[in-house]
C-alpha cells in the first residue's frame, strides 16, 4: 500500500504589484504618467522606466521593441485614434478627481466618456492616453440620503 499523496500547504495567492505597458515613445509616456500620477521613477534604463505609485503599486513603461525581446512577440501598433485592450482604473479622492481630469487632458489625454455616475457606484471619466490605453479616473459616488 502506498503512502497518501502529500497535500500542498495553502500558499498565498499571487498579488498584483506591477503593470507594464509596451509603448512606442518612452519619454512621452513617462512624462504623461509621471505628471498625471505624481509618480517617481525608481528604475530608469534606456528601454524601460518604472514609476512608484501610492500604495506600493508600480507602473512600468517599456519600449515595445524591448518588451518584444522578453516576450518574443512585438505588440501590434495601435492606429491613431484607436484603443488598446488595456484599461487603467485610477481611484481619486474628493476634488482630486476634477484636478486629475484637468491634468490628464492638459497632458494630452483624449476624453472618451465624460465624468458621470456609473451603475457600479463610482463617478468616472474615461480617457485615452497618448498611445491608446484607456485610463479611467474615478471616485465612489457619495451616498444619497433616503
Amino acid at each position: 500500500m502506498s503512502a497518501p499523496a502529500a497535500t500542498p500547504e495553502a500558499a498565498p495567492a499571487p498579488r498584483l504589484v506591477l503593470v507594464i505597458l509596451a509603448v512606442r515613445d518612452l519619454a512621452a509616456m513617462v512624462a504623461f504618467y509621471r505628471d498625471l500620477l505624481g509618480a517617481t521613477a525608481t528604475v530608469e534604463v534606456p528601454v524601460y522606466v518604472e514609476l512608484a505609485l501610492a500604495g506600493g503599486m508600480r507602473l512600468g513603461l517599456y519600449v515595445d521593441t524591448g518588451f518584444a525581446s522578453n516576450t518574443g512577440v512585438l505588440p501590434p501598433a495601435t492606429a491613431p485614434d484607436a484603443l488598446t485592450r488595456t484599461e487603467l482604473y485610477l481611484g481619486c479622492d474628493g476634488a482630486g478627481l476634477e484636478a486629475a481630469l484637468g491634468r490628464a487632458t492638459r497632458l494630452g489625454a483624449r476624453v472618451l466618456s465624460a465624468l458621470a455616475p456609473r451603475p457600479w457606484g463610482d463617478e468616472a471619466a474615461y480617457l485615452c492616453d497618448p498611445e491608446g490605453n484607456t485610463v479611467v479616473l474615478a471616485r465612489p459616488l457619495a451616498p444619497t440620503a433616503t
